[in-house]
């Protein structure tokens, strides 16, 4: 059996390292964007976490129930968190064919596993 070639290996990490790096950065200007609560309370949020704002509809939000305000942007920002690392990941895998996550790439340092 023909032993694999090492230099090339370590040439495609490399690359696909560089790649990675690449499409994070990319990530921070992706943007995403979460409601609840029917509109009152829409969030958006950058694709490496970043919350990068949080609207409230004033006419959708009661003012006696800031318990169910609170409630609403938790939906909100939780969902917008979803959403965005579901992108992160969709665009991540386009880079390492799938290799990331458990037991794939994570014990070779490279970011973002």
């Amino acid at each position: 059996m023909p032993q694999p070639n090492m230099q090339k290996m370590l040439k495609q990490v490399q690359r696909m390292q560089a790649d990675m790096m690449a499409a994070q950065e990319r990530l921070k200007d992706e943007v995403v964007e979460a409601t609840a609560g029917g509109g009152m309370v829409t969030v958006k949020i950058s694709g490496d976490l970043e919350i990068k704002s949080i609207a409230i509809d004033p006419e959708a939000v009661d003012p006696e129930d800031v318990d169910m305000l609170q409630d609403t942007i938790l939906v909100a920002v939780n969902e917008a968190i979803r959403s965005a690392q579901e992108m992160a990941e969709s665009r991540l895998g386009r880079v390492t064919g799938g290799l990331g996550g458990p037991g794939g790439l994570g014990g070779l340092g490279l970011p973002g596993f």
